[in-house]
């Protein structure tokens, strides 16, 4: 099955250097199945907590990707996959050795928040990377990777059946090796997904960024300070980029 515009984005931005990656409430394992076919990481790994879509995702796995014969065809770059039927937050990463990539899509910020928190918070002395695709409440998400010393690696900002995303690929780097880098941590409202080299892409960001002033401008009559705050910060790039009339 062909990977969604969204989807092959996320893999795009996957640089080939991991032990392990984790596809995580990885619904149908196409994602994980084509990080196989690209040979990505040595160990694919498919994470969701629904029993009945684990099952399917092994049943295919193992029709298409049989372990004995993907690791005798390719000895000399062995890759294998795993299936894991549980919460994202539980993944056993401490188990495991060698660069990690986790990737979490398709579920909202908050939610998304909350299950990167919690492995930062279990697994304090790993160094992670995590390639994050929320639905909703980037901002939040964005903050709490700030606030966790998670740095910038990319970000992207696509658009797909008249939805958009933010593509979010950061690294956390362990506690005792906080302090020892100088990358720039990630930005509170983003950098990059506001530059654009071409027309298509610069309407892209002019509707994402209308759609998210409108949405904070309702929700800071709440008089809530955060949104308050970050209605005031894309307002600040909504003037940068010349857009404040428009909104």
């Amino acid at each position: 099955m062909k990977l969604s515009h969204r989807l092959s984005n996320i893999v795009k931005m996957i640089t080939p250097q991991y032990v392990h990656v984790w596809d995580c409430c990885c619904d149908h394992g196409l994602l994980g199945a084509e990080i196989l076919n690209q040979k990505l990481a040595t160990t694919t790994h498919f994470v969701d907590i629904v029993p009945e879509l684990m099952q399917q995702v092994e049943h295919k796995l193992q029709l298409f990707y049989p372990l004995t014969t993907y690791a005798t065809d390719k000895a000399d770059t062995a890759q294998h996959w795993q299936v894991h039927c549980l919460d994202v937050a539980q993944m056993p990463l401490n188990n495991y050795q060698g660069r990690q990539l986790v990737i979490i899509a398709g579920v909202g910020g908050d939610l998304m928040l909350q299950m990167v928190q919690q492995l930062i918070y279990t697994h304090p002395s790993l160094s992670l990377d995590f390639l994050l695709c929320p639905v909703h409440h980037v901002a939040k998400l964005r903050a709490m990777l700030n606030a966790n010393h998670c740095q910038l690696i990319d970000e992207q900002l696509i658009s797909e059946n008249r939805r958009y995303y933010e593509l979010l690929y950061v690294t956390r780097p362990a506690t005792n090796l906080v302090k020892q880098t100088l990358a720039p941590l990630i930005s509170l409202f983003g950098n990059k997904i506001w530059q654009s080299d071409c027309a298509e892409q610069s309407i892209v960001i002019e509707r994402y960024l209308k759609n998210v002033l409108i949405h904070y401008r309702k929700t800071a009559n709440s008089k809530s300070a955060m949104d308050i705050s970050l209605y005031e910060g894309y307002q600040h790039i909504a003037d940068s980029l010349q857009l404040a009339s428009e909104v």
